[in-house]
Protein backbone atom coordinates (compact mmCIF):
# COMPACT_ATOMS: atom_id res chain seq x y z
CA UNK A 1 0.00 0.00 0.00
CA UNK A 2 2.78 2.63 0.90
CA UNK A 3 4.40 2.08 -2.72
CA UNK A 4 1.10 2.96 -3.97
CA UNK A 5 0.84 5.91 -2.27
CA UNK A 6 4.36 6.68 -3.20
CA UNK A 7 3.89 6.14 -6.91
CA UNK A 8 0.55 8.43 -7.14
CA UNK A 9 2.46 10.98 -4.90
CA UNK A 10 5.20 11.44 -7.36
CA UNK A 11 2.60 10.96 -10.15
CA UNK A 12 0.70 14.02 -8.55
CA UNK A 13 4.55 16.09 -8.78
CA UNK A 14 5.77 15.12 -12.37
CA UNK A 15 1.59 15.80 -13.86
CA UNK A 16 1.52 19.44 -11.60
CA UNK A 17 5.27 20.26 -13.63
CA UNK A 18 4.51 19.37 -16.67
CA UNK A 19 0.38 20.95 -16.69
CA UNK A 20 2.17 24.46 -15.82
CA UNK A 21 4.41 24.14 -18.42
CA UNK A 22 1.96 23.39 -21.07
CA UNK A 23 -0.40 25.71 -19.46
CA UNK A 24 2.16 28.62 -20.16
CA UNK A 25 2.43 27.81 -23.78
CA UNK A 26 -1.32 27.96 -23.73
CA UNK A 27 -1.32 31.19 -21.95
CA UNK A 28 1.13 32.58 -24.32
CA UNK A 29 -0.48 31.31 -27.31
CA UNK A 30 -4.00 33.05 -26.59
CA UNK A 31 -2.27 36.41 -25.77
CA UNK A 32 -0.86 36.59 -28.92
CA UNK A 33 -3.72 35.70 -31.07
CA UNK A 34 -3.27 31.92 -31.49
CA UNK A 35 -6.54 29.61 -30.91
CA UNK A 36 -6.24 26.97 -28.07
CA UNK A 37 -8.31 24.15 -29.24
CA UNK A 38 -7.68 22.00 -26.22
CA UNK A 39 -5.77 21.86 -23.02
CA UNK A 40 -5.45 18.20 -21.59
CA UNK A 41 -4.47 16.90 -18.07
CA UNK A 42 -2.81 12.85 -19.22
CA UNK A 43 -2.79 11.99 -22.49
CA UNK A 44 -5.61 10.45 -24.77
CA UNK A 45 -7.89 8.05 -24.96
CA UNK A 46 -9.79 10.95 -23.16
CA UNK A 47 -11.33 10.52 -19.75
CA UNK A 48 -13.97 13.17 -19.86
CA UNK A 49 -14.05 16.94 -21.37
CA UNK A 50 -15.85 19.70 -21.40
CA UNK A 51 -16.07 23.09 -23.60
CA UNK A 52 -15.35 26.36 -21.42
CA UNK A 53 -16.57 29.57 -22.54
CA UNK A 54 -13.53 30.44 -24.12
CA UNK A 55 -14.02 27.62 -26.65
CA UNK A 56 -10.64 25.56 -25.25
CA UNK A 57 -11.84 22.03 -24.87
CA UNK A 58 -10.58 21.50 -21.09
CA UNK A 59 -10.23 17.44 -21.19
CA UNK A 60 -9.09 14.47 -18.61
CA UNK A 61 -7.17 11.55 -19.99
CA UNK A 62 -6.47 7.78 -19.05
CA UNK A 63 -2.49 8.19 -18.97
CA UNK A 64 -1.22 10.11 -16.01
CA UNK A 65 1.86 10.92 -17.35
CA UNK A 66 1.88 14.54 -17.95
CA UNK A 67 -0.12 17.27 -20.28
CA UNK A 68 -0.63 18.59 -23.44
CA UNK A 69 -2.20 21.71 -25.50
CA UNK A 70 -3.32 21.30 -29.09
CA UNK A 71 -3.59 24.62 -31.10
CA UNK A 72 -5.21 25.67 -34.30
CA UNK A 73 -2.64 25.09 -37.54
CA UNK A 74 0.00 23.73 -34.80
CA UNK A 75 3.00 23.70 -37.78
CA UNK A 76 4.87 26.57 -39.08
CA UNK A 77 3.10 26.59 -42.69
CA UNK A 78 -0.17 26.85 -41.61
CA UNK A 79 -1.41 30.63 -42.53
CA UNK A 80 -5.13 30.93 -41.30
CA UNK A 81 -6.13 33.69 -39.13
CA UNK A 82 -5.59 31.94 -35.23
CA UNK A 83 -2.98 29.14 -36.62
CA UNK A 84 0.20 29.19 -34.81
CA UNK A 85 2.11 29.26 -38.20
CA UNK A 86 0.19 32.64 -39.09
CA UNK A 87 2.23 34.36 -35.80
CA UNK A 88 5.54 35.94 -35.99
CA UNK A 89 8.44 34.54 -35.40
CA UNK A 90 8.66 36.68 -32.28
CA UNK A 91 5.37 35.03 -31.42
CA UNK A 92 6.29 31.78 -31.95
CA UNK A 93 9.35 32.17 -30.12
CA UNK A 94 7.02 33.67 -26.64
CA UNK A 95 4.73 30.39 -27.12
CA UNK A 96 7.52 27.75 -27.44
CA UNK A 97 9.66 29.06 -24.45
CA UNK A 98 6.36 29.91 -22.27
CA UNK A 99 6.61 26.59 -20.78
CA UNK A 100 10.27 26.55 -20.12
CA UNK A 101 9.97 29.99 -18.48
CA UNK A 102 6.99 28.93 -16.34
CA UNK A 103 9.34 25.89 -15.02
CA UNK A 104 11.96 27.74 -14.24
CA UNK A 105 9.68 30.34 -12.51
CA UNK A 106 8.17 27.63 -10.28
CA UNK A 107 12.14 25.97 -9.75
CA UNK A 108 12.63 29.47 -8.37
CA UNK A 109 9.63 30.38 -6.27
CA UNK A 110 10.38 26.78 -4.53
CA UNK A 111 13.65 27.72 -3.96
CA UNK A 112 12.54 31.13 -2.43
CA UNK A 113 9.99 29.79 -0.05
CA UNK A 114 13.18 27.29 1.15
CA UNK A 115 15.06 30.03 1.46
CA UNK A 116 13.18 30.89 4.61
CA UNK A 117 12.21 28.22 5.94
CA UNK A 118 15.77 26.31 5.31
CA UNK A 119 17.34 25.70 1.64
CA UNK A 120 19.27 22.62 2.01
CA UNK A 121 22.79 23.57 0.94
CA UNK A 122 24.27 21.10 -1.60
CA UNK A 123 27.26 22.27 -3.28
CA UNK A 124 30.48 24.25 -1.70
CA UNK A 125 30.08 27.25 -3.30
CA UNK A 126 26.28 28.03 -3.24
CA UNK A 127 24.70 31.66 -3.67
CA UNK A 128 23.54 33.57 -0.12
CA UNK A 129 23.55 37.20 0.93
CA UNK A 130 26.20 36.78 3.88
CA UNK A 131 24.52 39.91 5.64
CA UNK A 132 20.94 38.11 5.93
CA UNK A 133 22.33 34.29 5.90
CA UNK A 134 22.27 31.91 8.34
CA UNK A 135 23.27 28.56 7.68
CA UNK A 136 22.08 25.83 10.22
CA UNK A 137 23.73 22.23 11.23
CA UNK A 138 21.25 19.60 10.92
CA UNK A 139 21.82 16.39 13.85
CA UNK A 140 24.99 14.42 12.33
CA UNK A 141 23.48 11.46 10.24
CA UNK A 142 24.51 7.60 9.63
CA UNK A 143 24.40 7.28 5.59
CA UNK A 144 25.77 4.10 5.29
CA UNK A 145 26.35 1.29 7.53
CA UNK A 146 29.21 -1.34 7.69
CA UNK A 147 28.38 -5.01 8.40
CA UNK A 148 29.23 -7.13 11.54
CA UNK A 149 30.11 -3.55 12.88
CA UNK A 150 28.79 -2.17 16.49
CA UNK A 151 26.84 0.05 15.15
CA UNK A 152 24.68 -2.34 12.82
CA UNK A 153 24.45 -5.62 14.73
CA UNK A 154 22.89 -2.53 17.70
CA UNK A 155 19.91 -2.04 15.41
CA UNK A 156 20.81 1.64 14.07
CA UNK A 157 19.95 2.41 10.27
CA UNK A 158 20.92 4.74 7.76
CA UNK A 159 19.44 8.17 7.85
CA UNK A 160 19.43 7.41 12.17
CA UNK A 161 20.35 11.10 13.16
CA UNK A 162 23.03 10.66 16.40
CA UNK A 163 21.70 13.55 18.84
CA UNK A 164 23.76 12.07 21.74
CA UNK A 165 27.44 9.47 22.62
CA UNK A 166 28.56 8.20 25.94
CA UNK A 167 26.40 11.26 27.66
CA UNK A 168 27.90 13.98 25.54
CA UNK A 169 25.82 15.77 22.99
CA UNK A 170 26.91 15.52 19.64
CA UNK A 171 26.98 18.34 16.96
CA UNK A 172 29.04 17.39 14.25
CA UNK A 173 31.13 14.28 12.69
CA UNK A 174 34.31 15.36 14.53
CA UNK A 175 33.10 15.83 17.32
CA UNK A 176 31.55 12.24 17.62
CA UNK A 177 34.38 10.44 15.93
CA UNK A 178 36.72 11.58 18.56
CA UNK A 179 34.14 10.62 21.05
CA UNK A 180 34.23 7.30 19.79
CA UNK A 181 37.78 7.14 19.65
CA UNK A 182 38.04 8.20 23.47
CA UNK A 183 35.49 5.50 24.28
CA UNK A 184 37.15 2.60 22.27
CA UNK A 185 36.56 -1.04 23.63
CA UNK A 186 33.68 0.58 26.27
CA UNK A 187 30.17 0.05 26.29
CA UNK A 188 28.27 3.36 25.11
CA UNK A 189 24.93 4.71 25.00
CA UNK A 190 23.56 6.08 21.98
CA UNK A 191 20.67 8.53 21.59
CA UNK A 192 19.58 8.89 18.30
CA UNK A 193 16.60 9.87 16.27
CA UNK A 194 14.45 8.19 14.07
CA UNK A 195 11.11 9.24 11.84
CA UNK A 196 10.59 11.90 14.75
CA UNK A 197 11.18 9.41 17.46
CA UNK A 198 14.11 9.67 19.73
CA UNK A 199 15.44 6.54 21.32
CA UNK A 200 18.67 5.16 23.03
CA UNK A 201 20.47 2.02 22.37
CA UNK A 202 23.96 0.31 24.16
CA UNK A 203 26.37 -1.11 22.33
CA UNK A 204 30.00 -1.87 22.98
CA UNK A 205 32.60 -0.22 20.40
CA UNK A 206 35.41 -1.66 18.98
CA UNK A 207 38.97 -1.42 20.38
CA UNK A 208 40.97 -1.69 17.12
CA UNK A 209 44.00 0.66 17.59
CA UNK A 210 43.33 1.60 13.78
CA UNK A 211 40.64 1.69 11.48
CA UNK A 212 36.80 2.65 12.35
CA UNK A 213 35.29 1.26 16.23
CA UNK A 214 31.68 2.41 15.36
CA UNK A 215 31.12 1.03 12.18
CA UNK A 216 28.90 3.83 9.93
CA UNK A 217 29.69 6.49 7.44
CA UNK A 218 28.38 10.14 8.90
CA UNK A 219 26.66 12.99 7.17
CA UNK A 220 25.91 16.41 8.67
CA UNK A 221 23.42 18.16 6.31
CA UNK A 222 23.00 22.24 6.13
CA UNK A 223 20.42 24.55 5.67
CA UNK A 224 20.66 28.23 4.53
CA UNK A 225 18.32 30.92 6.30
CA UNK A 226 17.56 34.31 5.01
CA UNK A 227 14.80 37.07 5.05
CA UNK A 228 14.34 39.83 2.83
CA UNK A 229 16.59 38.51 0.62
CA UNK A 230 14.62 35.26 0.25
CA UNK A 231 13.64 36.30 -3.54
CA UNK A 232 17.19 37.00 -4.61
CA UNK A 233 18.62 33.55 -3.13
CA UNK A 234 16.09 31.68 -4.84
CA UNK A 235 16.59 33.36 -8.35
CA UNK A 236 20.34 33.53 -8.27
CA UNK A 237 20.24 30.03 -6.85
CA UNK A 238 17.62 28.50 -9.76
CA UNK A 239 20.53 29.91 -12.40
CA UNK A 240 22.99 28.57 -10.50
CA UNK A 241 21.70 24.96 -10.43
CA UNK A 242 20.62 25.37 -13.97
CA UNK A 243 24.41 26.11 -14.55
CA UNK A 244 25.54 22.73 -12.75
CA UNK A 245 22.36 20.96 -14.76
CA UNK A 246 23.85 22.23 -18.29
CA UNK A 247 27.50 21.12 -17.12
CA UNK A 248 25.68 17.47 -15.87
CA UNK A 249 24.54 17.19 -19.16
CA UNK A 250 27.15 18.22 -21.21
CA UNK A 251 29.54 15.51 -18.89
CA UNK A 252 26.91 13.15 -19.67
CA UNK A 253 26.82 13.61 -23.62
CA UNK A 254 30.83 13.43 -23.69
CA UNK A 255 31.27 9.88 -21.63
CA UNK A 256 28.71 8.67 -24.18
CA UNK A 257 30.07 10.23 -27.19
CA UNK A 258 33.95 8.81 -25.68
CA UNK A 259 32.05 5.34 -24.51
CA UNK A 260 30.97 4.73 -27.73
CA UNK A 261 34.23 5.71 -29.63
CA UNK A 262 35.95 3.36 -27.28
CA UNK A 263 33.90 0.29 -27.84
CA UNK A 264 34.77 0.74 -31.37
CA UNK A 265 38.61 0.53 -30.88
CA UNK A 266 40.78 -2.81 -31.42
CA UNK A 267 42.35 -2.27 -27.64
CA UNK A 268 40.68 -4.85 -25.18
CA UNK A 269 41.77 -2.10 -22.26
CA UNK A 270 40.62 0.99 -24.26
CA UNK A 271 36.87 -0.67 -24.71
CA UNK A 272 36.59 -1.58 -20.94
CA UNK A 273 37.25 1.95 -20.24
CA UNK A 274 34.49 2.76 -22.81
CA UNK A 275 32.26 0.10 -21.39
CA UNK A 276 32.68 2.12 -17.91
CA UNK A 277 31.87 5.69 -19.10
CA UNK A 278 28.75 4.46 -20.66
CA UNK A 279 28.07 2.57 -17.13
CA UNK A 280 28.77 5.87 -15.91
CA UNK A 281 25.95 7.23 -18.19
CA UNK A 282 23.50 4.80 -17.50
CA UNK A 283 24.07 5.34 -13.94
CA UNK A 284 23.39 8.80 -13.71
CA UNK A 285 20.21 9.26 -16.07
CA UNK A 286 16.77 8.46 -14.52
CA UNK A 287 13.64 8.05 -16.76
CA UNK A 288 10.14 8.50 -15.43
CA UNK A 289 10.07 5.46 -13.04
CA UNK A 290 13.73 6.98 -11.54
CA UNK A 291 12.32 10.20 -10.58
CA UNK A 292 9.31 8.01 -9.04
CA UNK A 293 11.42 5.76 -7.11
CA UNK A 294 13.60 8.85 -5.65
CA UNK A 295 10.85 11.60 -5.17
CA UNK A 296 9.03 9.49 -2.10
CA UNK A 297 11.72 7.93 -0.55
CA UNK A 298 13.36 11.20 -0.10
CA UNK A 299 10.37 12.60 1.50
CA UNK A 300 10.21 9.48 3.70
CA UNK A 301 13.92 9.68 4.84
CA UNK A 302 14.37 13.90 4.81
CA UNK A 303 11.02 15.13 5.58
CA UNK A 304 8.86 18.27 2.85
CA UNK A 305 11.80 20.08 2.79
CA UNK A 306 13.55 17.92 0.65
CA UNK A 307 10.60 16.86 -1.30
CA UNK A 308 9.53 20.49 -2.00
CA UNK A 309 13.62 20.82 -2.76
CA UNK A 310 13.75 17.93 -5.43
CA UNK A 311 10.20 19.31 -6.86
CA UNK A 312 12.25 22.46 -7.34
CA UNK A 313 14.88 20.67 -9.08
CA UNK A 314 12.79 18.63 -11.18
CA UNK A 315 10.94 21.38 -12.60
CA UNK A 316 14.09 22.82 -13.27
CA UNK A 317 15.71 20.17 -15.15
CA UNK A 318 11.66 20.22 -17.48
CA UNK A 319 13.14 23.56 -18.09
CA UNK A 320 17.03 23.01 -19.14
CA UNK A 321 15.55 20.20 -21.33
CA UNK A 322 12.75 21.89 -22.90
CA UNK A 323 15.35 24.76 -24.18
CA UNK A 324 17.61 21.92 -25.31
CA UNK A 325 17.89 21.36 -29.66
CA UNK A 326 16.43 18.01 -29.19
CA UNK A 327 13.12 17.28 -31.86
CA UNK A 328 10.05 16.88 -30.62
CA UNK A 329 11.04 19.16 -27.63
CA UNK A 330 10.07 22.87 -27.26
CA UNK A 331 14.00 23.83 -27.95
CA UNK A 332 13.90 21.02 -30.92
CA UNK A 333 11.16 22.84 -32.67
CA UNK A 334 12.52 26.36 -32.09
CA UNK A 335 15.93 25.66 -33.37
CA UNK A 336 14.05 23.91 -36.36
CA UNK A 337 12.44 26.85 -37.32
CA UNK A 338 15.12 29.09 -36.79
CA UNK A 339 17.74 27.20 -38.80
CA UNK A 340 14.88 27.21 -41.71
CA UNK A 341 14.82 30.84 -41.62
CA UNK A 342 18.45 31.36 -41.16
CA UNK A 343 18.95 29.52 -44.58
CA UNK A 344 15.68 30.86 -45.88
CA UNK A 345 13.94 28.27 -46.54
CA UNK A 346 10.34 27.14 -46.28
CA UNK A 347 9.66 25.04 -43.29
CA UNK A 348 7.19 22.76 -44.89
CA UNK A 349 4.15 20.58 -42.83
CA UNK A 350 5.73 17.19 -44.77
CA UNK A 351 9.20 17.93 -43.37
CA UNK A 352 8.48 19.55 -40.69
CA UNK A 353 6.28 16.44 -39.89
CA UNK A 354 9.25 14.35 -40.62
CA UNK A 355 12.04 16.03 -38.54
CA UNK A 356 9.87 16.00 -35.26
CA UNK A 357 8.53 12.15 -35.94
CA UNK A 358 12.11 11.37 -36.61
CA UNK A 359 12.78 13.33 -32.96
CA UNK A 360 10.01 11.79 -31.73
CA UNK A 361 11.00 8.45 -32.24
CA UNK A 362 14.36 8.83 -30.81
CA UNK A 363 13.22 10.68 -27.60
CA UNK A 364 10.58 7.55 -26.87
CA UNK A 365 13.22 5.06 -27.51
CA UNK A 366 15.87 7.20 -25.12
CA UNK A 367 13.10 6.84 -22.91
CA UNK A 368 12.27 2.73 -23.46
CA UNK A 369 15.86 2.44 -22.70
CA UNK A 370 16.76 4.40 -19.39
CA UNK A 371 13.30 3.13 -17.88
CA UNK A 372 14.75 -0.62 -18.53
CA UNK A 373 17.84 0.70 -16.64
CA UNK A 374 15.34 2.28 -14.12
CA UNK A 375 13.52 -1.16 -13.36
CA UNK A 376 17.48 -2.63 -12.81
CA UNK A 377 18.28 -0.45 -10.85
CA UNK A 378 15.26 -0.60 -9.06
CA UNK A 379 15.76 -4.65 -8.22
CA UNK A 380 19.21 -4.43 -7.82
Amino acid sequence: MQLVLEIIGGLLILVFLVVVHELGHAIVARRNGVVVEEFGIGFPPRAWSKKLKNGVVFSLNWLPLGGFVRMQGENDAADKKGDYGAATFGQKTRILLAGVLINWLVAAILLTILAITGLPKIVDNQFSVPSDTKIIGKPVELTAMSNGYPAQKAGLQSGDEILDLAGKAVTTPEQFVNLTQENKGKIVSVVYERNGTKKTVKLTLLSNKTGPVFGAALGQRQVIRATWSAPVVGVVETGQFTWLTLQGIGNIISNLATGLVSELSPSASVRHTGSAQLGAVGDSVSGPIGILGTIFPQAEQAGPTQLVFLTAIISLSLAVMNVLPIPALDGGRWYTMALYRLFKKQLTKEHEEKIQAVGFFILMGLIVLITIGDVTKLFK
